[in-house]
């Protein structure tokens, strides 16, 4: 008996560490707030073998097919009918292939509801197939609406360049709970993933937001356009069941609509050391936690390379966890730079908000090969997942950009402080060999980390 547990605890082990799992975690419930305070421990191996069932039988198999070489651009000719798109061929892919320019550019809010999505997915920036991230721009009438919807695939992480928006989301059954904050100029918002939310302007003069959804085809699903306006009509017996029209009936407790929460696994009381963070008792679950002020104000980039990341990850708000996105602003000095550097567990997208941008990443062995692009305002790009990539402000003016990440926490590797300023130092010996020069020349660059 004890060599069949053995045998399925190595099993559920090597399911969680298989490469199809190597994404973020994902949620297992609305909200798995991260809790910086936590004591707990799971000790035994009873809890451990449930831990990884629940994580085995958990729906992170169906997130966006994940990247098996450095990209795979989206050949929107081909007749082959696959979960994304088919991949181009590598050598026929160019920068344009994971360029969109324009997003600056107010769109038309005349119509019902006073807003208008720009969605920038993998059909419209084919760079983005199997990257698991894209970008909207939502333009907002005075007091106009983008109405309670749904994304199926995605976690969305909004900011607000112009206006106040009043922004919510509806946890799932029983609880159906209201979560509401106004958000201005700077702010950021979090909408899990497969909640309702909304977004209202507050103000008489028109708003606009940008955000970033954790995968290449989030999908929306307009509660009262699928609802009441689907195709054939759901039968209004059944509707009129489904939604008691009575004065004291609520529009937002849609029973069917929401996923259902899964139950949560005790846990013992000492130490939690979980791949990510810890949740927070739901039940003490506030609209801070999904929430940033600031992201407007300019930052400072008086140091060497002349550039300053201001990342909003898991730690910074805390209802990112388990939600597989994050965000960040970067400001960038006259001719300042965002030297090279990776990100291993995320593809970064990013438009440009004021300046003009040199960009690029190279790919990977045997071909190494830099592919730029000269970015300006309202312009976007893709750097995926892995890939050295920089940026360059190509002007005497400060620049600034906002990037979404697909993951709660991408992590960064700068390849000149991680390669020349490692805790302890690289042997100058195996520099030397490795870039082919002089040990006297890797001990002078390893001097200025």
């Amino acid at each position: 008996m004890a060599a069949s547990y053995i045998l399925l605890l190595s099993a559920l082990l090597a399911l969680a560490a298989s490469p199809a799992m190597a994404g973020d975690p994902s949620a297992l419930q609305d909200l798995c707030v991260a809790d910086n305070t936590s004591d707990d421990m799971a000790a035994s191996y009873v809890l451990l073998l449930a831990a990884l069932l629940a994580l085995a039988s958990s729906p992170t198999m169906a997130r966006d097919p994940g990247a098996l070489q450095d990209f795979c651009v989206a050949d929107n000719t081909s007749d082959v009918f696959v979960n994304g798109f088919v991949c181009k061929d590598p050598k026929l892919v160019k920068a344009e292939d994971f360029f969109f320019s324009g997003l600056d550019e107010p769109r038309d809010t005349t119509n019902k509801v006073g807003s208008n999505v720009t969605l920038l997915n993998a059909s419209r920036i084919p760079g983005l197939n199997t990257l698991g991230i894209s970008m909207a721009r939502v333009d907002y009438a005075p007091f106009g609406l983008n109405p309670p919807h749904i994304h199926p695939r995605a976690t969305e992480i909004q900011t607000v360049l112009e206006g106040s928006l009043y922004v919510g989301f509806v946890t799932s059954n029983p609880d159906n709970r209201l979560v509401t904050k106004v958000v201005r100029k700077g702010d950021v918002f979090v909408f899990p993933q497969g909640l309702i939310h909304f977004q209202f302007n507050l103000g008489a003069k028109p708003a606009v937001a940008v955000s970033g959804l954790s995968s290449q085809n989030p999908g929306v699903i307009t509660i009262a356009n699928s609802v009441f306006g689907s195709k054939p009509a759901i039968s209004d017996d059944i509707l009129a069941k489904a939604f008691q029209p009575t004065p004291s009936s609520s529009p937002l407790s849609l029973p069917w609509l929401l996923p259902r929460p899964w139950p949560a696994i005790p846990v013992l009381s000492r130490t939690l050391f979980v791949n990510g963070l810890a949740c927070k008792d739901p039940k003490l679950v506030k609209a801070e936690d999904f929430f940033f002020s600031g992201l407007d104000e300019p930052r400072d980039t008086a140091n060497k390379v002349g550039s300053n990341v201001t990342l909003l990850n898991a730690s910074r708000i805390p209802g990112l966890n388990t939600l597989g996105i994050s965000m960040a602003r970067v400001d960038y000095a006259p001719f300042g730079l965002n030297p090279p550097h990776i990100h291993p567990r995320a593809t970064e997208i990013q438009t440009v908000l004021e300046g003009s941008l040199y960009v690029g990443f190279v790919t990977s062995n045997p071909d190494n090969r830099l592919v730029t692009k000269v970015v300006r305002k309202g312009d976007v790009f893709v750097f995926p997942q892995g890939l050295i990539h920089f940026q360059f402000n190509l002007g005497a003016k400060p620049a600034v950009a906002v990037s979404g990440l697909s993951s709660q926490n991408p992590g960064v590797i700068t390849i000149a402080n991680s390669v020349f300023g490692s805790k302890p130092a690289i042997s100058d010996d195996i520099l030397a060999k490795a870039f082919q020069v002089d040990k006297k020349i890797i001990d002078l660059i390893q001097a200025h980390f």
